[in-house]
């Protein structure tokens, strides 16, 4: 499943350069990634039944384009691949005119609740990647 947001670049987050700070776009694609998880019925409190969480062990984003202020942005969220215990979200940031943005790939580890180690991938989770 692939889910789209839709966002408004605000004023707090353009930087002197007069874009969207570096920094921001993480916020953008960790909300996306959110948007995602709740789409699929994976809440936090779906994992916490289940005795796990998840951490993001990776982000390698690729800036493409600037975004600046009041711009209407769709952050886009889907499944890449699945390991044992870490799976890979894609992610993208578009314009309004289609125009690609920022691209992501950012890795998650599933970690047991209360060993803290990493623990195999829920069925719940693998089938969003079948």
């Amino acid at each position: 499943m692939e889910t789209k947001l839709p966002i408004i670049v605000r004023s707090t987050e353009i930087d002197v350069n007069g874009h969207v700070n570096n920094a921001k776009y993480l916020e953008y694609l960790e909300w996306g990634r959110e948007e995602w998880y709740e789409a699929c019925a994976l809440s936090y409190e779906t994992f916490g039944a289940l005795g796990i969480q998840t951490v993001t062990v990776n982000i390698n984003v690729n800036y493409k384009k600037e975004c600046k202020q009041g711009e209407h942005l769709t952050v886009s969220c889907r499944p890449e691949r699945i390991g044992r215990s870490s799976y890979v979200l894609q992610q993208e940031i578009r314009n309004e005119q289609g125009d690609l943005c920022a691209d992501a790939l950012v890795t998650s580890v599933t970690m047991d609740s209360t060993t803290r180690t990493s623990r195999e991938a829920p069925e719940a989770l693998r089938k969003q990647f079948a």
